[in-house]
């Protein structure tokens, strides 16, 4: 038998009577209905089965594979069911030509006409369920913005976070209930939002502020410009091998990025400055420069993972890495490139900053033996300094830039970097 076609109906909060009279008959036509509590609540007279779904999602799609077989099935979501909805699921799952799609108006949607701005250029992220670390470099330098939320990333702790990240520039708007007959909706300030309580269901939308200017950061910035160790200023990497060290890594955007001996943190910021969604993992043994680093994760907007410890301790709680940048390894060297060799993910890259020969030597023998093709850049440079009325230049210490990767097949004869 010939499995029948699955309907998605998108649903807002105002329930059935949101709904076009088509489509109302196609849901009542159903033998077998599913949707969350709230959903199936707004079909009181269905003649047919109610299901919940319920997670894990992979039980739910299950029960909907069987019941399509010898049944008539629709699937209520919310909103648009293919925004962040369970529409694009259930079409991986059963394939385009067996699902039928009618769309609500989302949230986001509903918000930005309650608020009377335009969205086609905003960016959405969703919180809901989710971690919100990580959102201030998601959000830096956008001027609109639409944010889902839950019970625990509400309207007030997004405020929180945005002030302790001194993201000041942004007014917000929150509509909650949107469409039912509870719905409220209201422009607050970040300081109004921190004591203000709102129901579940809402959705908060951030737009720059008019008077505030926005700080702008650069690919290679001076080291000026970060919190570091005083007066041993020169423990942090240089501008020059910080941009070869990153340009090495060939960071992937959504990868994953080990810091080891992250100091003041520069390389996991613009690390993070310069790659989408990267999620970074830094660990740094000094207490000193793991207090400067935090300082420059809030100058910088780049929230990602610190932690106090002498590697390889604390890279157990990483995920593998798709790129490893050790840029103090403590005395470790041997150990720490054999752990990083056995996590490194296919098409990683492992760069190490070594200061001297020692080093050099045993980073690339380490990572020749574990089977890695090895290149090494020796970077000297100097900088202008004037002297009375002229200018001189003075040299900085010579830095190797030891750059490891996996070959593939076709790379093996042409030694390509």
């Amino acid at each position: 038998m010939e499995d029948e076609r699955i309907l998605v109906v998108g649903i807002g909060d105002d329930g059935a009577r949101g709904l076009s009279s088509r489509t109302l008959e196609q849901v009542y036509t159903a033998t077998v209905l599913y949707g969350g509590e709230r959903q199936l609540g707004f079909f009181p007279d269905f003649q047919g089965e109610k299901r919940m779904i319920r997670t894990p999602l992979r039980d739910t799609l299950a029960e909907v594979e069987r019941d399509c077989v010898t049944h008539s099935v629709a699937v209520l979501a919310s909103g648009d069911p293919l925004f962040y909805g369970i529409g694009a699921t259930l079409v991986r799952k059963f394939g385009r030509e067996r699902v039928d799609i009618i769309p609500h108006l989302s949230s986001v949607q509903l918000a930005f006409a309650r608020a009377g701005e335009s969205w086609q250029g905003a960016k959405v992220v969703s919180l809901h369920g989710k971690s919100i670390q990580g959102l201030a470099q998601k959000l830096h330098g956008v001027p609109v913005a639409a944010l889902l939320t839950d019970d625990v990333n509400t309207p007030s702790a997004i405020a929180k976070y945005l002030q302790s990240f001194q993201m000041t520039e942004y007014v917000a708007f929150v509509a909650e209930h949107l469409g039912s007959v509870d719905e409220r909706t209201g422009w607050y300030s970040l300081g109004e939002l921190i004591d203000a309580e709102f129901s579940s269901l809402n959705v908060v939308i951030l737009k720059h502020r008019q008077d505030v200017k926005v700080p702008v950061f650069t690919l290679g910035m001076d080291e000026g410009m970060f919190s570091q160790r005083k007066p041993d200023r020169g423990l942090i990497t240089k501008r020059e091998i910080r941009v070869l060290s990153l340009s090495d890594l060939a960071l992937k955007p959504g990868g994953v990025l080990w810091d080891i001996g992250a100091c003041t943190g520069s390389v996991s910021i613009e690390a993070i400055l310069s790659t989408p969604d990267l999620q970074v993992y830094a660990v740094e043994k000094n207490d000193g420069d793991l207090e400067n680093l935090r300082e420059n994760q809030v100058k910088f907007r780049t929230d990602f993972v610190a932690v106090h410890a002498k590697a390889p301790n604390g890279l157990d709680a990483f995920p593998d890495p798709d790129a490893v940048f050790i840029g103090g390894s403590g005395g470790e060297l041997e150990e720490l490139l054999s752990i990083c060799a056995g996590r490194l993910r296919e098409g990683g890259r492992i760069v190490v900053n070594a200061a001297t020969i020692e080093n050099l030597y045993q980073a690339q023998q380490t990572l020749l033996h574990f089977g890695f093709e090895v290149s090494i850049t020796l970077v000297q440079t100097a900088r202008s300094k004037p002297i009375l009325n002229l200018t001189r230049f003075e040299g900085m210490n010579p830095v190797y830039l030891v750059t490891a990767w996996h070959a593939r097949p076709e790379e093996e004869d042409a030694h390509v970097r």
